[in-house]
């Protein structure tokens, strides 16, 4: 029954992808959008490629953070290779073991940790993750030059504190064992939601766009936040659909916003495509004095 489930649930994933590919594509040009592609400039393309890495090498010590507030001391070395390996299978085996459940799996089965402690602490790393998306979100939108909010910008500026207090109180009250790393934790986060957007900033200036930067760096944002929830393949679908009405609500051009997401999206790709090598090989994860090989 529990394999059924799987199966269903990853199909209806499918269909929510393809049905949402095939609607952005019914609205946008998309000889236009492989025009703007052809005609990026790849030297800021490598340097977003440069940023989107050094977000996830950074995410992987945040996680690792985690790790060993199980007592779980993997080195940072294997637990990025473990790392990698997560975001391979979040993308492309989404049919299969994804990567947060892999990772969890391959910890538990290797090290004396309990279950519930250890789904814990992926979902406050995803947790921490959505709240600096969501900080930075506030704080771009409350600077941002918008007719519609004008007498609402302390809302968006009220929320980071506010957010803030509600996640740290939610880890004291349930997750007191990682409650000492808070702080630390939200330090990384904020940098690697500061590379990601960055690397969308080249991005923009790889496509030569120089005007409405903050715009689309807030859609960003938003459509990170939006492809965190689990009903498409790897945000494939929700983050274009969001990429094109943000820019339709902004009032920018939406063949291009659809063009920068679909460049994210391939920067993504190209890194998550290195964790297949950890795939067919074992990964051997590496203590303080010892190591532990298993199967990947």
């Amino acid at each position: 029954m529990a394999k059924l489930n799987k199966k269903v649930t990853t199909g209806l994933k499918v269909l929510i992808s393809t049905v949402l590919i095939y609607f952005i594509f019914t609205k946008i040009n998309v000889s236009e959008i492989k025009e703007i592609l052809l005609k990026s400039n790849p030297i800021y393309l490598i340097f977003a490629t440069i940023f989107f890495i050094l977000s996830k090498f950074i995410g992987a010590i945040r996680l690792n953070l985690y790790f060993h507030q199980l007592n779980i001391m993997l080195t940072h070395k294997s637990n990025f290779k473990l790392y990698l390996l997560g975001m391979f299978y979040n993308l492309f085996l989404p049919g299969g073991i994804g990567g947060d459940a892999y990772k969890g799996y391959i910890l538990k089965k290797t090290f004396d940790v309990k279950t519930k402690r250890m789904v814990s602490v992926l979902v406050l790393d995803r947790l921490g993750g959505l709240l600096l998306l969501f900080i930075y979100a506030c704080t771009l939108i409350a600077f941002i030059e918008l007719e519609l909010l004008n007498g609402y910008r302390w809302l968006f500026i009220a929320a980071i504190p506010l957010s803030v207090l509600v996640f740290w109180l939610l880890n004291k009250k349930f997750f007191s064992y990682v409650l000492p790393i808070f702080w630390k934790s939200t330090a990384l986060s904020a940098l690697v939601q500061l590379a990601q957007l960055v690397s969308i900033w080249f991005i923009l200036l790889a496509l030569n766009i120089d005007t409405n930067q903050i715009s689309y760096l807030i859609i960003f944002l938003i459509s990170s936040i939006v492809a965190v929830v689990p009903l498409t393949l790897g945000g494939i679908g929700s983050r274009e659909v969001t990429f094109y009405y943000g820019a339709e609500f902004l009032g920018l051009d939406q063949n291009i916003s659809v063009g920068v997401s679909v460049l994210f999206f391939l920067i993504t790709a190209l890194v998550s495509l290195v964790g297949v090598l950890y795939h067919f090989k074992k990964i051997k994860l590496k203590l303080a004095n010892t190591s532990v090989n298993t199967s990947a």
